[in-house]
């Protein structure tokens, strides 16, 4: 029974604790994003929609980061919907950009994934994370393929696929061994402080 509790109460610190991670990652995709699209706009309507695009994304910013300033923070189920959520946009991005050369794996944009996997590789477990990763990885070459399937052809844009892919999945291997370490460690704290109550 001890058991249990004790890996209910790991995985509930990991979100306690790690939330800080997945806010700041959001809001650093939030503030890049909207220079991003507002600096590249060529028409107001274009910065119109940048704008409005971005508005409900800092509302859930601003409740997630103020519920964790009161210490009451989300629960789990509600940071995997947004991070979903943060990889569909991201994806969507990549895919619809209004500039026609900069879609696909021509998409300097595929870097907002980078955040998204770290901060959800430092917070969850290694099994969610790997789902994660993997449906990330799935959809950036799902959007490839849909943006300009000519780049199968070409083998330097093939090469800069596997790299992306490979750099990608490596962020969340490597993140989720830190997130191992950091578990190691407080177990290891906890078994220490009660063999001293003993």
């Amino acid at each position: 029974m001890q058991e249990l509790r004790s890996l209910a109460q790991e995985a509930a610190e990991d979100i306690f604790f790690g939330q800080v991670v997945i806010i700041v990652a959001r809001w650093f995709i939030i503030v890049a994003g909207v220079i991003l699209g507002l600096w590249s706009s060529t028409s107001t309507t274009q910065m119109t929609l940048t704008t409005l695009l971005f508005i409900p994304l800092i509302a859930i910013n601003f409740f997630i980061h103020g519920r964790y300033l009161m210490e009451q923070p989300v629960n789990q189920t509600l940071l995997v919907i947004l991070a979903l959520l943060d990889m569909v946009l991201i994806t969507l991005l990549v895919l619809v950009w209004p500039d026609a050369e900069a879609r696909g794996t021509k998409s300097p944009y595929f870097i907002f994934y980078y955040p998204i996997i770290l901060a959800f590789a430092f917070v969850f477990p290694p099994r969610l994370t790997t789902v994660y990763a993997v449906l990330t990885l799935a959809a950036y070459v799902a959007v490839c393929l849909v943006a300009d399937i000519s780049f199968i052809r070409d083998g330097e844009e093939l090469e800069r696929l596997v790299i992306r892919l490979i750099t990608l999945g490596s962020m969340a291997a490597l993140a989720t061994y830190y997130w191992r370490i950091l578990r190691e460690r407080r177990r290891a704290i906890s078994d220490g402080g009660q063999s001293l109550a003993l």
